[in-house]
């Protein structure tokens, strides 16, 4: 940019070299610059949009309504002590789950602990404001990097560190998965740290800044990690330094890489282990994006999951163009970067280094979830480029020529939006303002040199630097918001969405609340609008959606006739009495919407609470799960479970094709059982002659339709029923059967005659008291997830047993109670790890309090003020 606030050219000092405190004010003023930006243009973008809090356009889409919301609301709530479980153990949703792991996944960021400064009615926007500090403080720590990098104007890394978090990547899958927006301020971080090692400073702060990277989500932090380590091999191979300092800096970067993770191991061991059991989702084989759709994603107002997110902004990335041609840069650094840059793009389009990327597994939905490392990478090479001052005509005519050929060649990708190019044009054309504006301040310091000028030039003079800087923050914030705002319409009208929290969220909390009588028996909140709502209404559901969603509880549950979505990670209530009586649900919350459900309206619908009898949570059955296995049909399983036969099957079926994708099914029945249908693959309806339609949305395998009741079997006992399907017709063998309520009441009183006397829940320790002499296998109506250590009376705790998919607790010769405790898998490991590192970066400590008393202060920056040989010291 103009001399006027640029510095002078040539190497940068050693990285060693202790800052000035003009430096410190400068990289202090980016960052504030960079942030206060960031957060600005993320406020316009959703005023622009309408959406929450700036309108009454929901946000939540997808992942963002179904885990994100529900587990920050579920946070609130754990630190605040109003939830049942504890941090091993969420008993409010999947029937009991490992809460630790899903704390590693979701929730362990510092930034989520701004939760409890909200009001619990005000979830949503304790969510955003999460969203918007870890945005805004990845925008302010990029542009205190790019300062620490190569000196030069500060408004100018401000604006480029608000153009890095601003990303396409921010706007297109970080702002709905603010998980992943801790790698996006992960990475600048990380490359700090590796500053430091090269200079040998700060080893201390260096590892702990790698373990809260780690801590906040190890995932993005591992791509972070890679980019990071790019990043230092580019300043090793630029730096003007021997083969002996570039060594040391390596290894000093790579103590405290290992340090920092293996401080961070009790939290990501959990994770990892529960990953190991986790329901696995459908292999997923990479496909490479046509470049001409990659090429698309570097400009304004394009949205898509299934190319890369590379957009940073037209100034931005015309500057990023300009650095090959860039003579004030020294030639090796231009090689260096250059190469970089296009290896690591090349990167993202071959299938070993894109698993490389995602830690050997190709991810279920966006495959380009590293781009943002790609984003900071281009953003680092506009800094070079600006930081020297404005580059001269052939550079910009260069770059210039580079942008042309990307959005010429990007025309007819799918990816552009009708908003793309008039952005594109306007921001250019601001951007060739802005850089006519330095060029003449350029000019006008060169020809003042050695003569005097009046106040008014000089007044001028120095208007003009300020002018450019001003037109380059405009372009970029305002093509970032109308990117923004534009991606965020785009996605509502392309994606599932769930609506803003409102009345039936309320209703259906009072209404737990009033029927909620944990342990003896659960509540269950029934079907909301959005999913994993019971983690925001309270109760004891079946709903659950984690990326650690166990394996044996999505099997178990679709075994027994359940549905679920996200190709069975996302488990959901089953209104069935069989199933309420194997899972302890004696009051179940029911729902009726009384108007559609809008995206830019408040969700209302009329709620009752019904009650019946249960048996306790822990039953007692007359022995061990030897020789049992789930079948085909989820009524045989649902009664295999139960210990009782309760459905009467369908007499004399017969099954009439009567067309494409349609059938009739027609048997009888005894006169009044319910008649409940079962085919969790059908999209269409099943009716019951003389009964409403009954609607089944199963969409294998990502969606598979719950059972559901059609209606009372008439007094004559004949049972017709319609199947209407969408696609081809498939059906399990066998998709009717009768439920005769008197066998259900017989076989609850049964369980509950031998079942539990007394349970008690305390966090992740059940214990239950049962008849004296008890014998067979208790089994407790929770899944048998890993980590249960279980014991019978007096005897030693063990491994908890299975039975059919549940807890379960062998009684041997008898007992008269049981305990269980849940200890995370992994959690022994990682803190014998985390051990082990806190010891080694003590040392690290030791050592270098010992070798370097000169040195500036591990945590505030300052050197040490000098002893004095005063009065009183010998």
């Amino acid at each position: 940019m103009p001399s006027a606030v640029q510095t002078a050219p040539g190497p940068t000092a050693p990285a060693a070299d202790e800052p000035p405190p003009r430096a410190d004010r400068a990289r202090r003023w980016a960052a504030l610059g960079g942030g206060g930006l960031t957060a600005l243009v993320l406020c316009l973008a959703g005023l622009l949009a309408r959406t929450y809090p700036f309108g009454p356009v929901t946000r939540n889409i997808v992942d963002l309504g179904q885990q994100y919301l529900p587990y920050h609301a579920y946070w609130r709530g754990f630190l605040l002590g109003d939830t049942d479980g504890d941090l091993f153990v969420n008993w409010s949703s999947g029937f009991g789950s490992n809460f630790l792991g899903d704390v590693g996944t979701y929730l362990s960021s510092p930034f989520d602990l701004l939760v409890v400064l909200f009001p619990a009615d005000r979830v949503e926007l304790a969510l955003y404001v999460v969203t918007v500090a870890k945005i805004t403080a990845a925008g302010a720590a990029m542009a205190a990097l790019l300062l620490t990098l190569r000196r030069g104007p500060w408004p100018v890394a401000a604006v480029l560190g608000a153009a890095y978090a601003l990303s396409g990547w921010t706007f297109n899958y970080g702002a709905t998965v603010p998980m992943w927006l801790d790698g996006l301020l992960a990475l600048p971080l990380l490359c700090l740290v590796g500053e430091w090692a090269r200079g040998a400073r700060r080893p201390v702060l260096g590892p702990l800044v790698v373990a809260l990277a780690w801590l906040s989500n190890f995932y993005t932090a591992y791509m972070a990690t890679l980019g990071a380590a790019v990043f230092l091999a580019v300043r090793l191979l630029t730096a003007d330094e021997g083969a002996r300092r570039r060594l040391a800096g390596l290894l000093r970067a790579s103590r405290a890489v290992l340090i920092g993770i293996g401080l961070a191991a009790p939290l990501v061991t959990v994770v990892f282990f529960a990953t190991r059991v986790a329901d696995p989702t459908p292999p997923t084989e990479f496909a490479a994006a046509a470049w001409t759709d990659v090429l698309a994603r570097l400009l304004p107002a394009t949205s898509s999951v299934a190319t890369p997110a590379l957009y940073i902004g037209t100034a931005a990335l015309a500057l990023a163009l300009t650095l090959p041609f860039h003579a004030a840069v020294p030639r090796r650094e231009r090689a260096v970067w250059t190469g970089a840059i296009v290896l690591v793009a090349l990167s993202l389009q071959w299938e070993p280094t894109h698993l490389l990327w995602h830690a050997g597994a190709s991810p279920n939905g966006i495959p380009y979830r590293q781009t943002f490392v790609l984003c900071g990478l281009l953003v680092l090479a506009a800094w070079l480029s600006a930081a020297r001052g404005l580059p001269r005509l052939p550079a910009l005519a260069g770059g210039g020529a580079l942008l042309a050929v990307v959005a010429l060649a990007a025309r007819h990708s799918v990816d552009v939006d009708r908003w793309t190019f008039p952005v594109l044009g306007a921001a250019a054309a601001l951007a060739v303002l802005a850089a006519g504006c330095a060029a003449l301040a350029t000019r006008r310091t060169a020809s003042r040199a050695g003569r005097t000028e009046s106040r008014p030039q000089r007044t001028a003079g120095r208007a003009l630097p300020v002018l450019a800087v001003a037109l380059l923050a405009v372009a970029q914030a305002g093509e970032a918001a109308v990117s923004g705002a534009r991606i965020e319409r785009e996605q509502l009208s392309k994606v599932s969405w769930a609506p803003r929290l409102g009345p039936w969220h309320d209703e259906v909390a009072r209404a737990v609340a009033r029927a909620d009588d944990w342990p003896r028996r659960r509540t269950e909140p029934g079907e909301t609008p959005g999913g994993n709502d019971v983690l925001i209404t309270g109760g004891q559901g079946a709903d659950y959606y984690s990326s650690l969603t166990s394996r044996v509880y999505s099997e178990t549950l679709a075994a027994l006739g359940f549905g679920s979505y996200a190709k069975g990670r996302h488990p959901v209530t089953l209104d069935n009495p069989v199933a309420d009586a194997l899972f302890s649900v004696g009051a179940r919350v029911r729902s009726t919407p009384t108007a559609p459900v809008r995206e830019d309206t408040l969700p209302e619908a009329e709620v009752t609470t019904v009650e019946r009898a249960v048996p306790p949570l822990v039953t007692v059955r007359p022995g061990p799960e030897r020789g049992l296995r789930y079948g085909g049909s989820a009524f045989a399983n649902q009664e295999l479970l139960l210990g009782a036969p309760v459905y009467a099957p369908l007499a004399g079926p017969r099954l009439t094709s009567t067309g494409r994708g349609a059938a009739t099914l027609t048997g009888t029945c005894p006169a009044g059982s319910e008649v409940w249908f079962w085919a969790p693959d059908l999209t269409g309806t099943a009716v019951l002659d003389g009964r409403p339609p009954v609607g089944f949305d199963g969409k294998p395998p990502s969606v598979r339709a719950p059972m559901q009741a059609l209606g009372a079997v008439p007094p004559s006992g004949a049972v017709r029923v319609t199947v209407s399907a969408e696609k081809a017709l498939a059906l399990p063998a066998v998709p009717v059967a009768c439920l005769v309520r008197g066998r259900l009441d017989a076989a609850v009183h049964r369980l509950t005659a031998t079942g539990a006397t007394a349970v008690h829940v305390d966090g992740h320790v059940l214990t239950a008291r049962l008849p004296r002499g008890s014998t067979g296998t208790a089994v407790i109506a929770a899944p048998r997830i890993t980590g249960w250590r279980c014991a019978a009376g007096d005897a030693a705790p063990a491994p908890a047993a299975r039975y059919l998919g549940l807890l379960a607790v062998p009684l041997g010769d008898g007992a008269d109670s049981v305990r269980c405790v849940f200890r995370p898998p992994g959690l022994r490991l990682g803190g014998a790890v985390g051990a082990t590192a806190l010891l080694a970066l003590a040392v690290v400590w030791w050592r270098h309090r010992r070798g370097s008393p000169g040195r500036r202060q591990e945590f505030t920056g300052r050197a040490p003020e000098p002893r004095s040989a005063g009065i009183g010291e010998g």
